[in-house]
């Protein structure tokens, strides 16, 4: 396995985890390489701030590599790393004192993607941006983290710190508002 020069990303997560805690760099790097972007996008909505969500960052992956020895091994190396920014800029806010969560759907397209979607789905993209905004923060976080991130129940419920019932309510209610607002 650590004998090639590049990870593919076919690697399973499990198997880039194990190597990763055996200290394989590359390993290391091929994480950071698959999760820093998706890991941004997500912390940057929930503090809203991009120079404390890179601090975080920064925090999460150069403690991961000190303590590398010491953790435990996980299926899904996306699912901790959500868990760990999402529980570090929590900290973060409680010390700065609460801010307020920006929820907006950060735009995500480039100008050309822009230009080659059709003006329909632009006008419709932008309601449904409109209407998140409009949904409470927790209802925005796990509607986030389900259909933009494609996390699990389970997984939303041990990210979020609620039992999964409670996820399937807020998801289900955003829905309703949803709905209701487009």
């Amino acid at each position: 396995m650590g004998s090639g020069n590049s990870y593919q990303s076919f690697i399973a997560e499990e198997v880039l985890w194990n190597a990763f805690r055996q200290d394989d760099e590359q390993a290391f790097s091929e994480m950071y390489r698959r999760f820093a972007a998706v890991l941004y996008n997500y912390g940057y909505h929930l503090a809203g701030d991009a120079a404390q969500v890179q601090d975080a960052m920064q925090d999460l992956f150069a403690d991961l590599w000190r303590t590398r020895h010491n953790l435990s091994a996980t299926t899904s190396v996306k699912y901790y790393l959500f868990r760990s920014l999402r529980r570090r800029l929590h900290r973060l806010s409680d010390a700065k004192a609460a801010q307020v969560l920006d929820w907006s759907l950060q735009e995500e397209a480039s100008a050309e993607e822009m230009r080659i979607m059709g003006e329909e789905d632009l006008l419709q993209q932008l309601r449904l941006q409109k209407a998140m905004r409009q949904l409470p923060v927790r209802q925005q976080e796990a509607i986030r983290l389900r259909f933009y991130d494609n996390f699990s129940w389970e997984e939303i419920s041990g990210i979020m710190g609620v039992n999964e019932q409670s996820v399937r309510n807020l998801v289900q209610r955003a829905v309703v508002k949803l709905r209701e607002l487009l």
